[in-house]
């Protein structure tokens, strides 16, 4: 497969985890959307959101995602918000194949309570963070499934299993 695999979906659902997994068996580079961000500005996702707010952060993520897929092809896995902008989608389905990794608020939530805290997702740094983790899975799963592919991760194994599925739904889609 000389094209991209681009894995999206809510935060906490394993792109990043799954996209290694991936990548490393298909002897391809891997990159995190959100590590690139953090590279090119030389700060934490967090304190953008804080300094420059959600706007400027978007805009500096559709310029990373639209660089880094000009490079060899390879996995890349998206922020939460990255496949919510129409140029983005645009751009990833004109480089590779889209999967979106579905997974449950109570799933989501599960991985997410026990992160590094609210810095560590700017957009869950609220009163009520699973609610407002809860509202932005209600509002972006009707976007998340413009992806070509869907693969579950709703209590169906490990990164090693869902790295497989992947693969597998990849290898179907683009199978002759």
């Amino acid at each position: 497969m000389q094209r991209w695999i681009v894995l999206v979906g809510a935060m906490g659902a394993g792109k990043s985890a799954v996209g290694r997994v991936v990548a490393e068996r298909l002897r391809r580079p891997f990159l995190d959307a959100d590590e690139e961000i953090e590279r090119a500005a030389a700060m934490p996702v967090a304190e953008i959101f804080a300094r420059d707010g959600e706007t400027f952060f978007r805009a500096r993520e559709a310029e990373v995602i639209a660089r880094l897929l000009k490079g060899r092809a390879g996995v890349l896995a998206t922020g939460g918000g990255a496949w919510m902008a129409a140029a983005n989608r645009d751009a990833i389905d004109a480089a590779g194949v889209s999967v979106w990794l579905d997974a449950s608020v109570d799933t989501l939530w599960s991985r997410l309570r026990r992160a590094k805290g609210r810095e560590a997702r700017p957009l869950l740094a609220t009163d009520d963070p699973r609610a407002t983790l809860a509202a932005l899975v209600r509002e972006r799963a009707p976007t998340y499934a413009l992806a070509r592919l869907r693969v579950s991760v709703d209590g169906r194994g490990t990164v090693a299993d869902v790295a497989d599925r992947v693969l597998d739904s990849v290898r179907a889609e683009v199978s002759p």
